[in-house]
């Protein structure tokens, strides 16, 4: 037996193809059901997210699996398998182990170190299990990849510098802050990279947002997302006066916010500190406003900056993540080898010990003589020579089966027996 993995991500695939093989979260029991039902496949999960496609599941037959996940994504999608056949990846063995792995840790994410992913193979799992679509292999897989992808985020900071320009303004706001509760956002000029912005600091503990923009019904439709407040265009400086943070965004030709304006605006605040974030191109706000105190201006290349330098802090802890993974897969790895041997062990035994059963009961008139006590002595004894014959081949059969190549030593054993049939 095998787990293999067949599918496609946003590294192989565009959108347009990802969403016409997509599974929808609450439509996964029809796909399961008929997977279930195929010869080809013995256990099987599907995990559908709008960045990935993919099918794990278990096989005898690897080739003929393949072939069988390839047709069966075509037929349920209406999706000839010539739009989406160069998009596929298929994976056997270690490498399918260690993409799950790896997929559960965020290491194949768009975004690595993003939390959503977790949760999303969480729900495919449980679909499958609901559906009783798993069995052993894939439950003690699932249950691995659970465990792996919680020591990467617990032994690694894999997940704690903030890589997106909107997030890494959080994280600015946090250094000058400390907590954000209570803190009020306004937004000048409502785009999409400023909501995106606001949306990061609302769901850090921002409680008032103010939203003012040219177009006033633009302005009214933001703030209503945030429960907040829309201020018209030309009242927005005055609102600078209750601001503890400022995303600016507006498309004017010319600086919006100047250094006098400013210095006026923090001897009102009484050196209260504000926090501008101009992520404007052209900018909105005057360089020079960052040379005066308590004032703290960010824009977008500083932003990028300090996004890009969390981006490459997560490569660094993505190597020690991978380093983990390479020592769960192994561990896995040698779990699933060791299933096979067991079966074998026990078809030897049952036929070794069916063959001195049937020599006892063959010779069984030449022993008629013995007492009941000497007939024990004699089936004692000739199941310690057996045990004693059997010892040392099933020790190393054990050792063996954990090897890469172990499936030979088993089979070897079995033909030289001809253990044909499988308990």
């Amino acid at each position: 037996m095998e787990v293999i993995a067949l599918g496609l991500s946003h590294k192989t695939a565009p959108v347009e193809i990802r969403e016409r093989l997509h599974f929808p979260e609450k439509g996964l029991s029809k796909p399961l059901e008929l997977l279930g039902q195929a010869e080809e496949i013995l256990e099987c999960l599907l995990l559908s997210t709008c960045n990935r496609v993919e099918i794990y599941a278990v096989a005898e037959e690897v080739e003929r699996a393949f072939s069988y996940l390839t047709d069966f994504l075509s037929k349920y999608h209406q999706v000839p398998p010539e739009i989406f056949q160069g998009c596929i990846y298929a994976l056997q063995g270690e490498a399918a182990i260690r993409h799950i792995f790896r997929v559960a840790s965020s290491l194949d994410s768009l975004v690595v170190g993003e939390s959503q992913i977790l949760g999303q193979v969480k729900t495919a799992y449980t679909a499958a299990l609901e559906q009783e679509a798993t069995g052993v292999i894939l439950n003690n897989l699932l249950e691995r990849a659970l465990s792996v992808a919680k020591r990467v985020r617990t032994e690694t900071a894999i997940a704690e510098a903030p890589v997106s320009v909107s997030s890494a303004a959080v994280e600015l706001a946090k250094k000058i802050f400390g907590d954000l509760s209570g803190r009020t956002v306004l937004i000048i000029g409502a785009g999409e990279m400023s909501e995106l912005a606001a949306k990061h600091l609302v769901s850090d503990g921002v409680r008032t947002v103010l939203v003012s923009n040219r177009n006033y019904q633009r302005a009214v439709e933001l703030a209503e997302r945030f429960q907040g407040r829309a201020v018209r265009f030309e009242d927005a400086k005055e609102e600078l006066l209750h601001a503890d943070i400022v995303i600016s965004s507006t498309g004017a030709p010319h600086f919006i916010l100047h250094r006098t304006g400013v210095q006026d605006l923090i001897h009102k605040r009484r050196n209260r500190p504000l926090f501008l974030i101009d992520i404007a191109v052209p900018r909105d706000i005057d360089p020079e406003v960052n040379q005066i105190d308590n004032v703290y201006l960010y824009d977008i290349d500083d932003l990028e900056a300090v996004a890009a330098a969390n981006k490459r802090e997560r490569e660094r802890e993505a190597e020690r993540a991978e380093a983990i993974i390479d020592k769960e897969v192994l561990a896995f790895s040698f779990w699933l080898r060791s299933l096979d041997v067991v079966p074998t062990i026990v078809s030897l035994r049952k036929k070794v010990e069916e063959i001195r059963q049937g020599e006892l009961e063959r010779h069984n008139s030449k022993l008629a003589s013995l007492s009941p006590e000497q007939r024990e002595v004699v089936a004692a004894l000739t199941t310690a020579i057996v045990n004693k014959i059997l010892h040392h081949p099933l020790t190393e059969l054990k050792r063996c089966a954990t090897l890469k190549n172990g499936h030979f030593y088993v089979e070897a054993l079995r033909r030289l027996f001809k253990l044909e049939e499988r308990n």
